[in-house]
């Protein structure tokens, strides 16, 4: 992925020079433009202006409508005197609508030069900050509602968090406004991260929705952001934006309103649509307060309106904005080799914080060339990272990654590739009581000698494969003579209950001799006696956990009841590890272990409904996107 830059990348940004935009378009007159428009101009006209006490804005236009030098006259090239030509021309029909009278007819007179297609120049904007353009760009219709006024007391009353997040947001709104108004979409959209992240790029939701767009895995991998175990470009301000205004753009084009539009980026596009058309069957109208909706969604579009508001007029709600120029604030640099996070803020001369909040995407102390091409830095540090990194002797990335070759525990892992097993383990964020994976792409030291960087594909594609150190195994045997389940419970470490789902039988019962009898014990994943671990041990699983059956009972501590969904033991540190399912179940485990586990017979499931050590169900918020 490729940037493209600016010719004039190394000046500071025009923000000192006459801007003119339309609420689609942006246009800055550089250093090099306003040379070549007074290059053009006649100097009897120049000098016509020099002896006026104040040239009208109406006059300069006139002037630059006037013959201008010949190419040669003016030292220009063809082609640079064709380009200065077509900007003078635009800029006149700029101000032919707002000219007075007594400059039409003289204006009027002067033939049209033929002015290329790329920017359209419709008016002219002297935005000091970023706030006005904002305001200026408006173009959603109002939400009248009282959850809009709720919203806007429930914001007012917080001031602190109003400029905690307006201050965030301050380094990456001059982006998003840039491409709203590239795309001709209405600037209100540029404050959705305030609803969505705070304008925080590393906010994740307990959903899994991530970066200040909040995109779920799945919506950002259907819009072209690869999440890998090395970057998750939802968090990348650059991609992610891209990503959610081509999200929004879609929405929009589907309902043709801006409001049912932002419902379904909330809600899910699926989801407006049912409610339309259930409305439409009823009768009903079918605008974004005629819906049906969850609460989430019903003040959503409240939210972003109250936001809209208080940025609209400050002073009515008490609030204060920090200023924020309308100049960018940060800019992008290519990088080619593979690039330490940490020497990045070093030669940039900026601290490691302010370098991760304009490059959060990164998931690792490293940043791979091939699968990010590009870093961002702060306007003014951009070029003292260059200079600084022109003049960097030695290795610029200090890891690199290295594939694990077959089913390793992680200590034997570490040794092998030089590193201590607590670096390893948390460089790697590998769990506690977990093997890795055949194939799974590791952070490892990089040896002085390598000079090879990362490919394209490990850096976009790579990730890190888990499975427990301990397996459950499934063993039976036939009783010599009858016996208690509570007698066979306290013999293999386990619950009455438990021991009774597994057989079907009763937990207060017995069971007669010569009967078969079913147990689930914890066995090491490669253990050389484990047959069914050494051949797939992450499928030797089973599907509910077990539960404390209270009292002085300690069985349960170790196995886990059949149900009919997987489930897995994590750690929780020396002591018993909690067991969960799909399904919320947890229990006490005494291993470090996460563990997975084949599940029963069908037969054994409705014995587990009866036991008193039921699972407690968590309840999940539905995912967004």
């Amino acid at each position: 992925m490729t940037l493209p830059t600016s010719p004039f990348s190394t000046l500071r940004p025009p923000h000192t020079f006459n801007t003119f935009r339309t609420s689609h378009t942006l246009r800055t007159f550089t250093p090099h433009a306003l040379i070549l428009a007074i290059a053009l101009v006649s100097p009897a006209v120049m000098a016509a202006e020099a002896s006026s006490p104040a040239a009208s804005p109406a006059t300069v236009v006139a002037a630059a409508d006037t013959p201008a030098a010949s190419p040669a006259q003016a030292g220009l090239t063809p082609a640079q005197a064709a380009l200065a030509a077509a900007n003078a021309a635009a800029d006149a029909k700029v101000n032919k609508a707002n000219q007075p009278a007594a400059h039409s007819a003289a204006v009027a007179a002067v033939p049209d030069i033929p002015v290329p297609p790329p920017i359209p120049v419709l008016r002219q904007t002297s935005d000091a900050d970023l706030w006005g353009r904002i305001r200026n760009g408006f173009g959603m219709s109002d939400l009248q509602s009282n959850l809009v006024i709720n919203q806007e007391q429930w914001y007012a009353s917080r001031p602190s968090y109003i400029g905690r997040m307006t201050e965030r947001g301050s380094k990456y709104l001059y982006h998003v406004v840039e491409e709203l108004e590239r795309r001709q979409m209405p600037t209100e959209l540029a404050l959705l991260p305030f609803i969505e992240s705070a304008f925080n790029p590393q906010a994740v939701s307990s959903a899994k929705a991530a970066g200040m767009w909040q995109f779920m895995p799945a919506t950002g991998k259907h819009f072209s952001l690869k999440q890998s175990v090395f970057r998750d470009d939802r968090r990348d301000v650059l991609a992610s934006t891209r990503a959610a205004l081509d999200y929004l753009q879609k929405l929009h084009g589907m309902f043709g309103d801006w409001h049912l539009a932002l419902a379904a980026y909330n809600w899910g596009e699926g989801s407006v649509q049912r409610a339309i058309a259930k409305n439409t069957a009823a009768g009903l109208g079918t605008s974004y307060l005629d819906l049906n909706m969850p609460n989430e969604t019903r003040n959503y579009v409240p939210k972003l309106q109250a936001v809209k508001n208080i940025i609209a007029s400050p002073q009515s709600f008490q609030a204060e904005l920090p200023e924020i120029p309308n100049h960018p604030y940060f800019q992008s640099v290519t990088i080619s080799r593979d690039l330490d996070v940490a020497l990045a803020a070093k030669l940039a001369e900026i601290n490691i914080e302010d370098f991760k909040s304009l490059n959060p995407s990164a998931n690792k102390p490293v940043i791979f060339a091939k699968g990010t091409p590009y870093i961002l830095l702060p306007w003014d540090n951009a070029g003292v990272f260059e200079r600084n990194l022109a003049i960097h002797n030695g290795q610029t990335a200090g890891w690199t990654v290295w594939a694990a070759p077959s089913t390793m525990r992680v200590a034997d892992a570490a040794r092998r590739v030089g590193m201590p097993e607590a670096q390893f383990r948390e460089i790697n964020r590998i769990p506690r009581g977990m093997l890795i994976k055949p194939g799974s792409t590791l952070l490892v030291p990089r040896g002085a000698s390598q000079q090879q960087d990362v490919s394209e594909y490990v850096a976009d594609n790579g990730q890190v494969g888990f499975t427990p150190e301990m397996v459950l195994v499934r063993q039976s045997f036939k009783l010599r003579r009858t016996e208690s389940v509570a007698s066979l419970a306290r013999r293999y470490r386990v619950s009455p209950g438990q021991l009774a789902a597994w057989n079907g039988v009763k937990a207060n019962g017995s069971i007669k001799a010569k009967r078969s009898v079913t147990v689930m014990v914890l066995r090491p994943a490669l253990s050389a006696g484990n047959a069914v671990a050494r051949a797939e041990p992450e499928r030797a699983t089973i599907v509910r956990a077990s539960f404390k059956t209270g009292g002085s009972d300690r069985g349960g501590r170790n196995a886990v009841a059949a149900k009919s969904q997987p489930m897995a033991i994590k750690t929780t540190g020396r002591g018993a590890a909690k067991v969960t399912a799909k399904t919320g179940a947890k229990a006490g485990v005494k291993t470090g272990a996460k563990v997975t586990a084949k599940p029963m017979a069908k037969s054994t499931t409705s014995a587990t409904k009866t036991s008193k050590s039921a699972a407690r169900p968590v309840i999940v918020k539905k995912a967004r996107r």
